[in-house]
């Protein structure tokens, strides 16, 4: 397919929503509650990851960054998810701790915006989740110095190698660099995809530690 062939595709191809209405009678009062509700949802339609989010994170010159990863654990203090602290998204929010997740379920026509301030977990929390990793992944943990440079995939070869060697036989700790942040939320955004662009979108925003629901226009 030559370029001019995807850009007209691009700019052609069109689908239209599913009429399947969300409104505020249909919402919770509690944006984490129905977050739960419809991550149920995802399940039962059997959607690949439904856990996996968009983070994006700014540096401290503006420029911001996204990717992919899984959101581990979540609560009424907000979304779990773990990384290495050396990475690229670690030092963003070390510089500036607002951070936004974006999830998206495109078989359910859904979409979650949630904004908020990222912190650490607690070790104990980070050590937990950790220690349930596979093994594999715990290495990986060890020899993978997230974001940074390498020669090529031999190098990052032998440093697993190296650390396989080192625990062998023996439970492997978490790197003191590795761990879990929380992002607490201040606005959560539920998005239903609608017929003819004309969305039903929720909004969340905390007011005076109280959650305040209102609807926005599409």
């Amino acid at each position: 397919m030559s370029l001019k062939e995807v850009k007209k595709y691009i700019n052609t191809n069109r689908r239209d929503f599913a009429d399947k209405p969300f409104n505020e009678e249909m919402a919770s009062n509690d944006p984490v509650e129905q977050y739960s509700i419809w991550f149920k949802e995802a399940m039962s339609s059997n959607i690949v990851d439904p856990y996996a989010a968009c983070l994006s994170t700014v540096d401290n010159s503006g420029r911001p960054s996204s990717r992919i990863l899984y959101i581990r654990d979540f609560n009424r203090d907000g979304f779990i998810f773990y990384t290495n602290y050396d990475s690229k998204k670690g030092s963003d929010i070390l510089e500036n701790n607002y951070g936004a997740l974006n999830v998206f379920w495109g078989e359910l026509e859904r979409q979650i915006r949630i904004k908020g301030l990222i912190k650490k977990v607690d070790d104990s929390t980070s050590d937990k989740y950790f220690n349930d990793r596979p093994r594999a992944s715990q290495i990986g943990a060890w020899a993978s110095d997230q974001s940074q440079k390498i020669k090529n995939r031999k190098e990052l070869e032998s440093k697993i190698k190296f650390y396989e060697d080192k625990f062998k036989g023996i439970n492997i700790p978490r790197p003191s660099n590795w761990g879990g942040y929380n992002l607490s939320p201040y606005q959560i955004e539920f998005w239903q995809g609608r017929p003819s662009r004309l969305h039903d979108r929720i909004l969340y925003v905390k007011e005076n530690n109280q959650w305040v629901k209102s609807r926005l226009s599409p």
